[in-house]
């Protein structure tokens, strides 16, 4: 009887274990049942009347873009050179611009006044002065206590916040924001 090598054995082995692998998953799919599972019924059958739904308004990209720009526009017609940050109602970044000019740390400022406006639905310019009552408040990560962000709002929620770093002043920063703002009214 001829000798059979062990890679030859383990080769044939892994051979038959697929084969067999194979074949039962055929099984399985050709007994499986193709009526519609419970958990499939539930999924097609919910809607927002489900207590276990939530739904969310927020600014679509096109509106971001919009507001962003329209404020970089403000800040261009006052003859500033500033960095514009558009977030979305969890503070991620949507849109970020930073104008020609704009100085290298506008950019990361105008998304955190934006956060931070967007966190406590207020604008950046009275939430410094709460730092007053509460200075534990600017050791928050990614917040920035500066005038210069304003909330964006539907039915007096936030749902995106728009910031502006990069003027002489925060006021400023905060007009053309207002500007981005109101422009998403038009």
């Amino acid at each position: 009887m001829k000798k059979i090598s062990v890679r030859t054995r383990v080769l044939t082995g892994t051979v038959a274990a697929a084969a067999l692998a194979a074949a039962t998953v055929g099984a399985v799919s050709a007994s499986a049942d193709t009526s519609e599972t419970p958990a499939a019924a539930a999924a097609v059958k919910a809607d927002t009347q489900n207590r276990n739904l939530t739904q969310t308004t927020g600014l679509t990209i096109e509106a971001a873009t919009k507001a962003a720009q329209a404020t970089l526009d403000a800040a261009g017609k006052a003859g500033q050179h500033v960095s514009v940050a558009v977030v979305d109602r969890d503070g991620i970044t949507r849109v970020l611009l930073k104008g020609d000019g704009a100085g290298p740390q506008s950019p990361e400022s105008a998304e955190r006044k934006a956060f931070t406006a967007v966190s406590w639905n207020a604008p950046t310019s009275e939430l410094a002065k709460r730092l007053a009552q509460a200075p534990n408040l600017k050791d928050i990560p990614g917040t920035l206590f500066l005038a210069g962000g304003a909330p964006v709002q539907a039915k007096g929620a936030p749902i995106a916040a728009i910031g502006v770093a990069g003027a002489p002043s925060g006021d400023l920063d905060e007009q053309f924001a207002q500007a981005g703002v109101a422009a998403l009214a038009k």
